[in-house]
């Protein structure tokens, strides 16, 4: 189907870009042939996350006979996470797809995702899942493997492949989620935490060809420090007292058992002014009250988040009979605000 630039197409494609200007033209074109495949109108959103090379340049020259190509430049290269979201700012549609630049992901299995999407109301969000990935580098692969699991089984996402970036999006989930630093390789858990029902298919995956790969073992650090940050965000972001004051409580406790100890001692004539002992249950308790103290400010700073009109904590939809929905059809924008409703 010929993609219409005035209207509001049916699906965004939103792909970030950093130094892959010999990719670009087969990855425009093979896009375009895989939608022409399928009835759903579309836009691409090509962000080009500062590439040093000549990708805006060559990002410009397509754009120019191709009405459905949106390219988006950012002023510097700030990191995969803010090059999508720039793009998940600017979409349109109401179906998102997001796909890496380098061809390694195959454009051709996009309507696959889109009709699972299609056909299946109870889905929110498709994953893309390697199932034969056709990286050469052993390097690669274990800790791939090994991140998905430790990721899966921390928070309770379980997918194969968190790494594939072939994934497909009803418009609603994105509009609930913000990516920064390096969270874009935990959009499933962020979709997951805003009520996404979530889906994986196997998708082709092809070897590297031309530019250079952008991960490197560091990577590895990052998915960590990242996991932790995640993890604490699904399941104490709206109660961080129970993670603060949890951790105070296990401190704080052992220091004041081993002070009355002490203090029963010094009672019976026992002299304790240079046991080590002293300190550790000092320090312990201290410890203890410091994270106690910073879990109520987390408290107090999460109210005041939510309640000055902050990201809401929780999205709900109402049923509507079919009778009172001919009567009143709000308006879309007010029927998104709706579903965002703040207690």
């Amino acid at each position: 189907m010929t993609p219409a630039s005035t209207a509001a197409p049916d699906v965004s494609i939103v792909v970030p870009i950093y130094n892959e200007v010999e990719n670009l033209p087969d990855l425009v074109e093979r896009i375009a042939q895989a939608m022409a495949a399928q009835p759903l109108s579309f836009e691409l959103l090509a962000v080009d996350d500062g590439s040093r090379d000549a990708s805006a340049a060559r990002l410009r020259e397509l754009a120019a006979t191709r009405p459905w190509l949106r390219p988006v430049f950012l002023a510097r290269n700030y990191g995969q996470s803010s090059a999508l979201q720039a793009g998940f700012d600017r979409v349109r549609g109401r179906y998102v797809v997001t796909l890496d630049a380098d061809l390694q992901n195959e454009p051709g299995d996009i309507p696959l995702l889109l009709e699972r999407l299609e056909t299946d109301p109870e889905v929110d969000m498709v994953s893309g899942w390697r199932k034969d990935r056709q990286d050469a580098e052993l390097s690669r692969k274990l800790p791939s493997r090994l991140a998905n699991r430790l990721i899966s089984r921390a928070t309770g996402v379980h997918l194969h492949d968190y790494g594939c970036a072939l994934k497909a999006y009803r418009r609603p989930i994105i509009d609930r989620i913000r990516l920064y630093g390096e969270l874009h390789r935990f959009i499933p858990s962020l979709a997951k935490e805003a009520g996404a029902r979530i889906t994986e298919v196997p998708v082709r995956h092809h070897a590297r060809t031309r530019g250079v790969s952008k991960y490197g073992i560091d990577r590895t650090f990052r998915v960590i420090l990242d996991l932790i940050l995640i993890v604490f965000f699904m399941r104490y972001r709206q109660r961080p007292l129970h993670a603060f004051g949890g951790a105070g409580l296990w401190l704080a406790a052992p220091g004041v058992l081993i002070l009355l100890w002490l203090f029963v001692e010094k009672l019976l004539g026992h002299d304790i002014g240079g046991r080590p002992l002293l300190l550790a249950g000092v320090m312990l308790l201290l410890m203890g009250v410091q994270m106690i103290a910073a879990g109520l400010i987390g408290e107090l700073l999460t109210r005041i988040y939510h309640e000055s009109g902050g990201a809401p904590q929780f999205y709900a939809q109402e049923y509507v009979h079919e009778n009172e929905q001919k009567m009143a059809e709000p308006p879309a924008d007010q029927a998104q605000a709706a579903s965002k409703t703040i207690v």
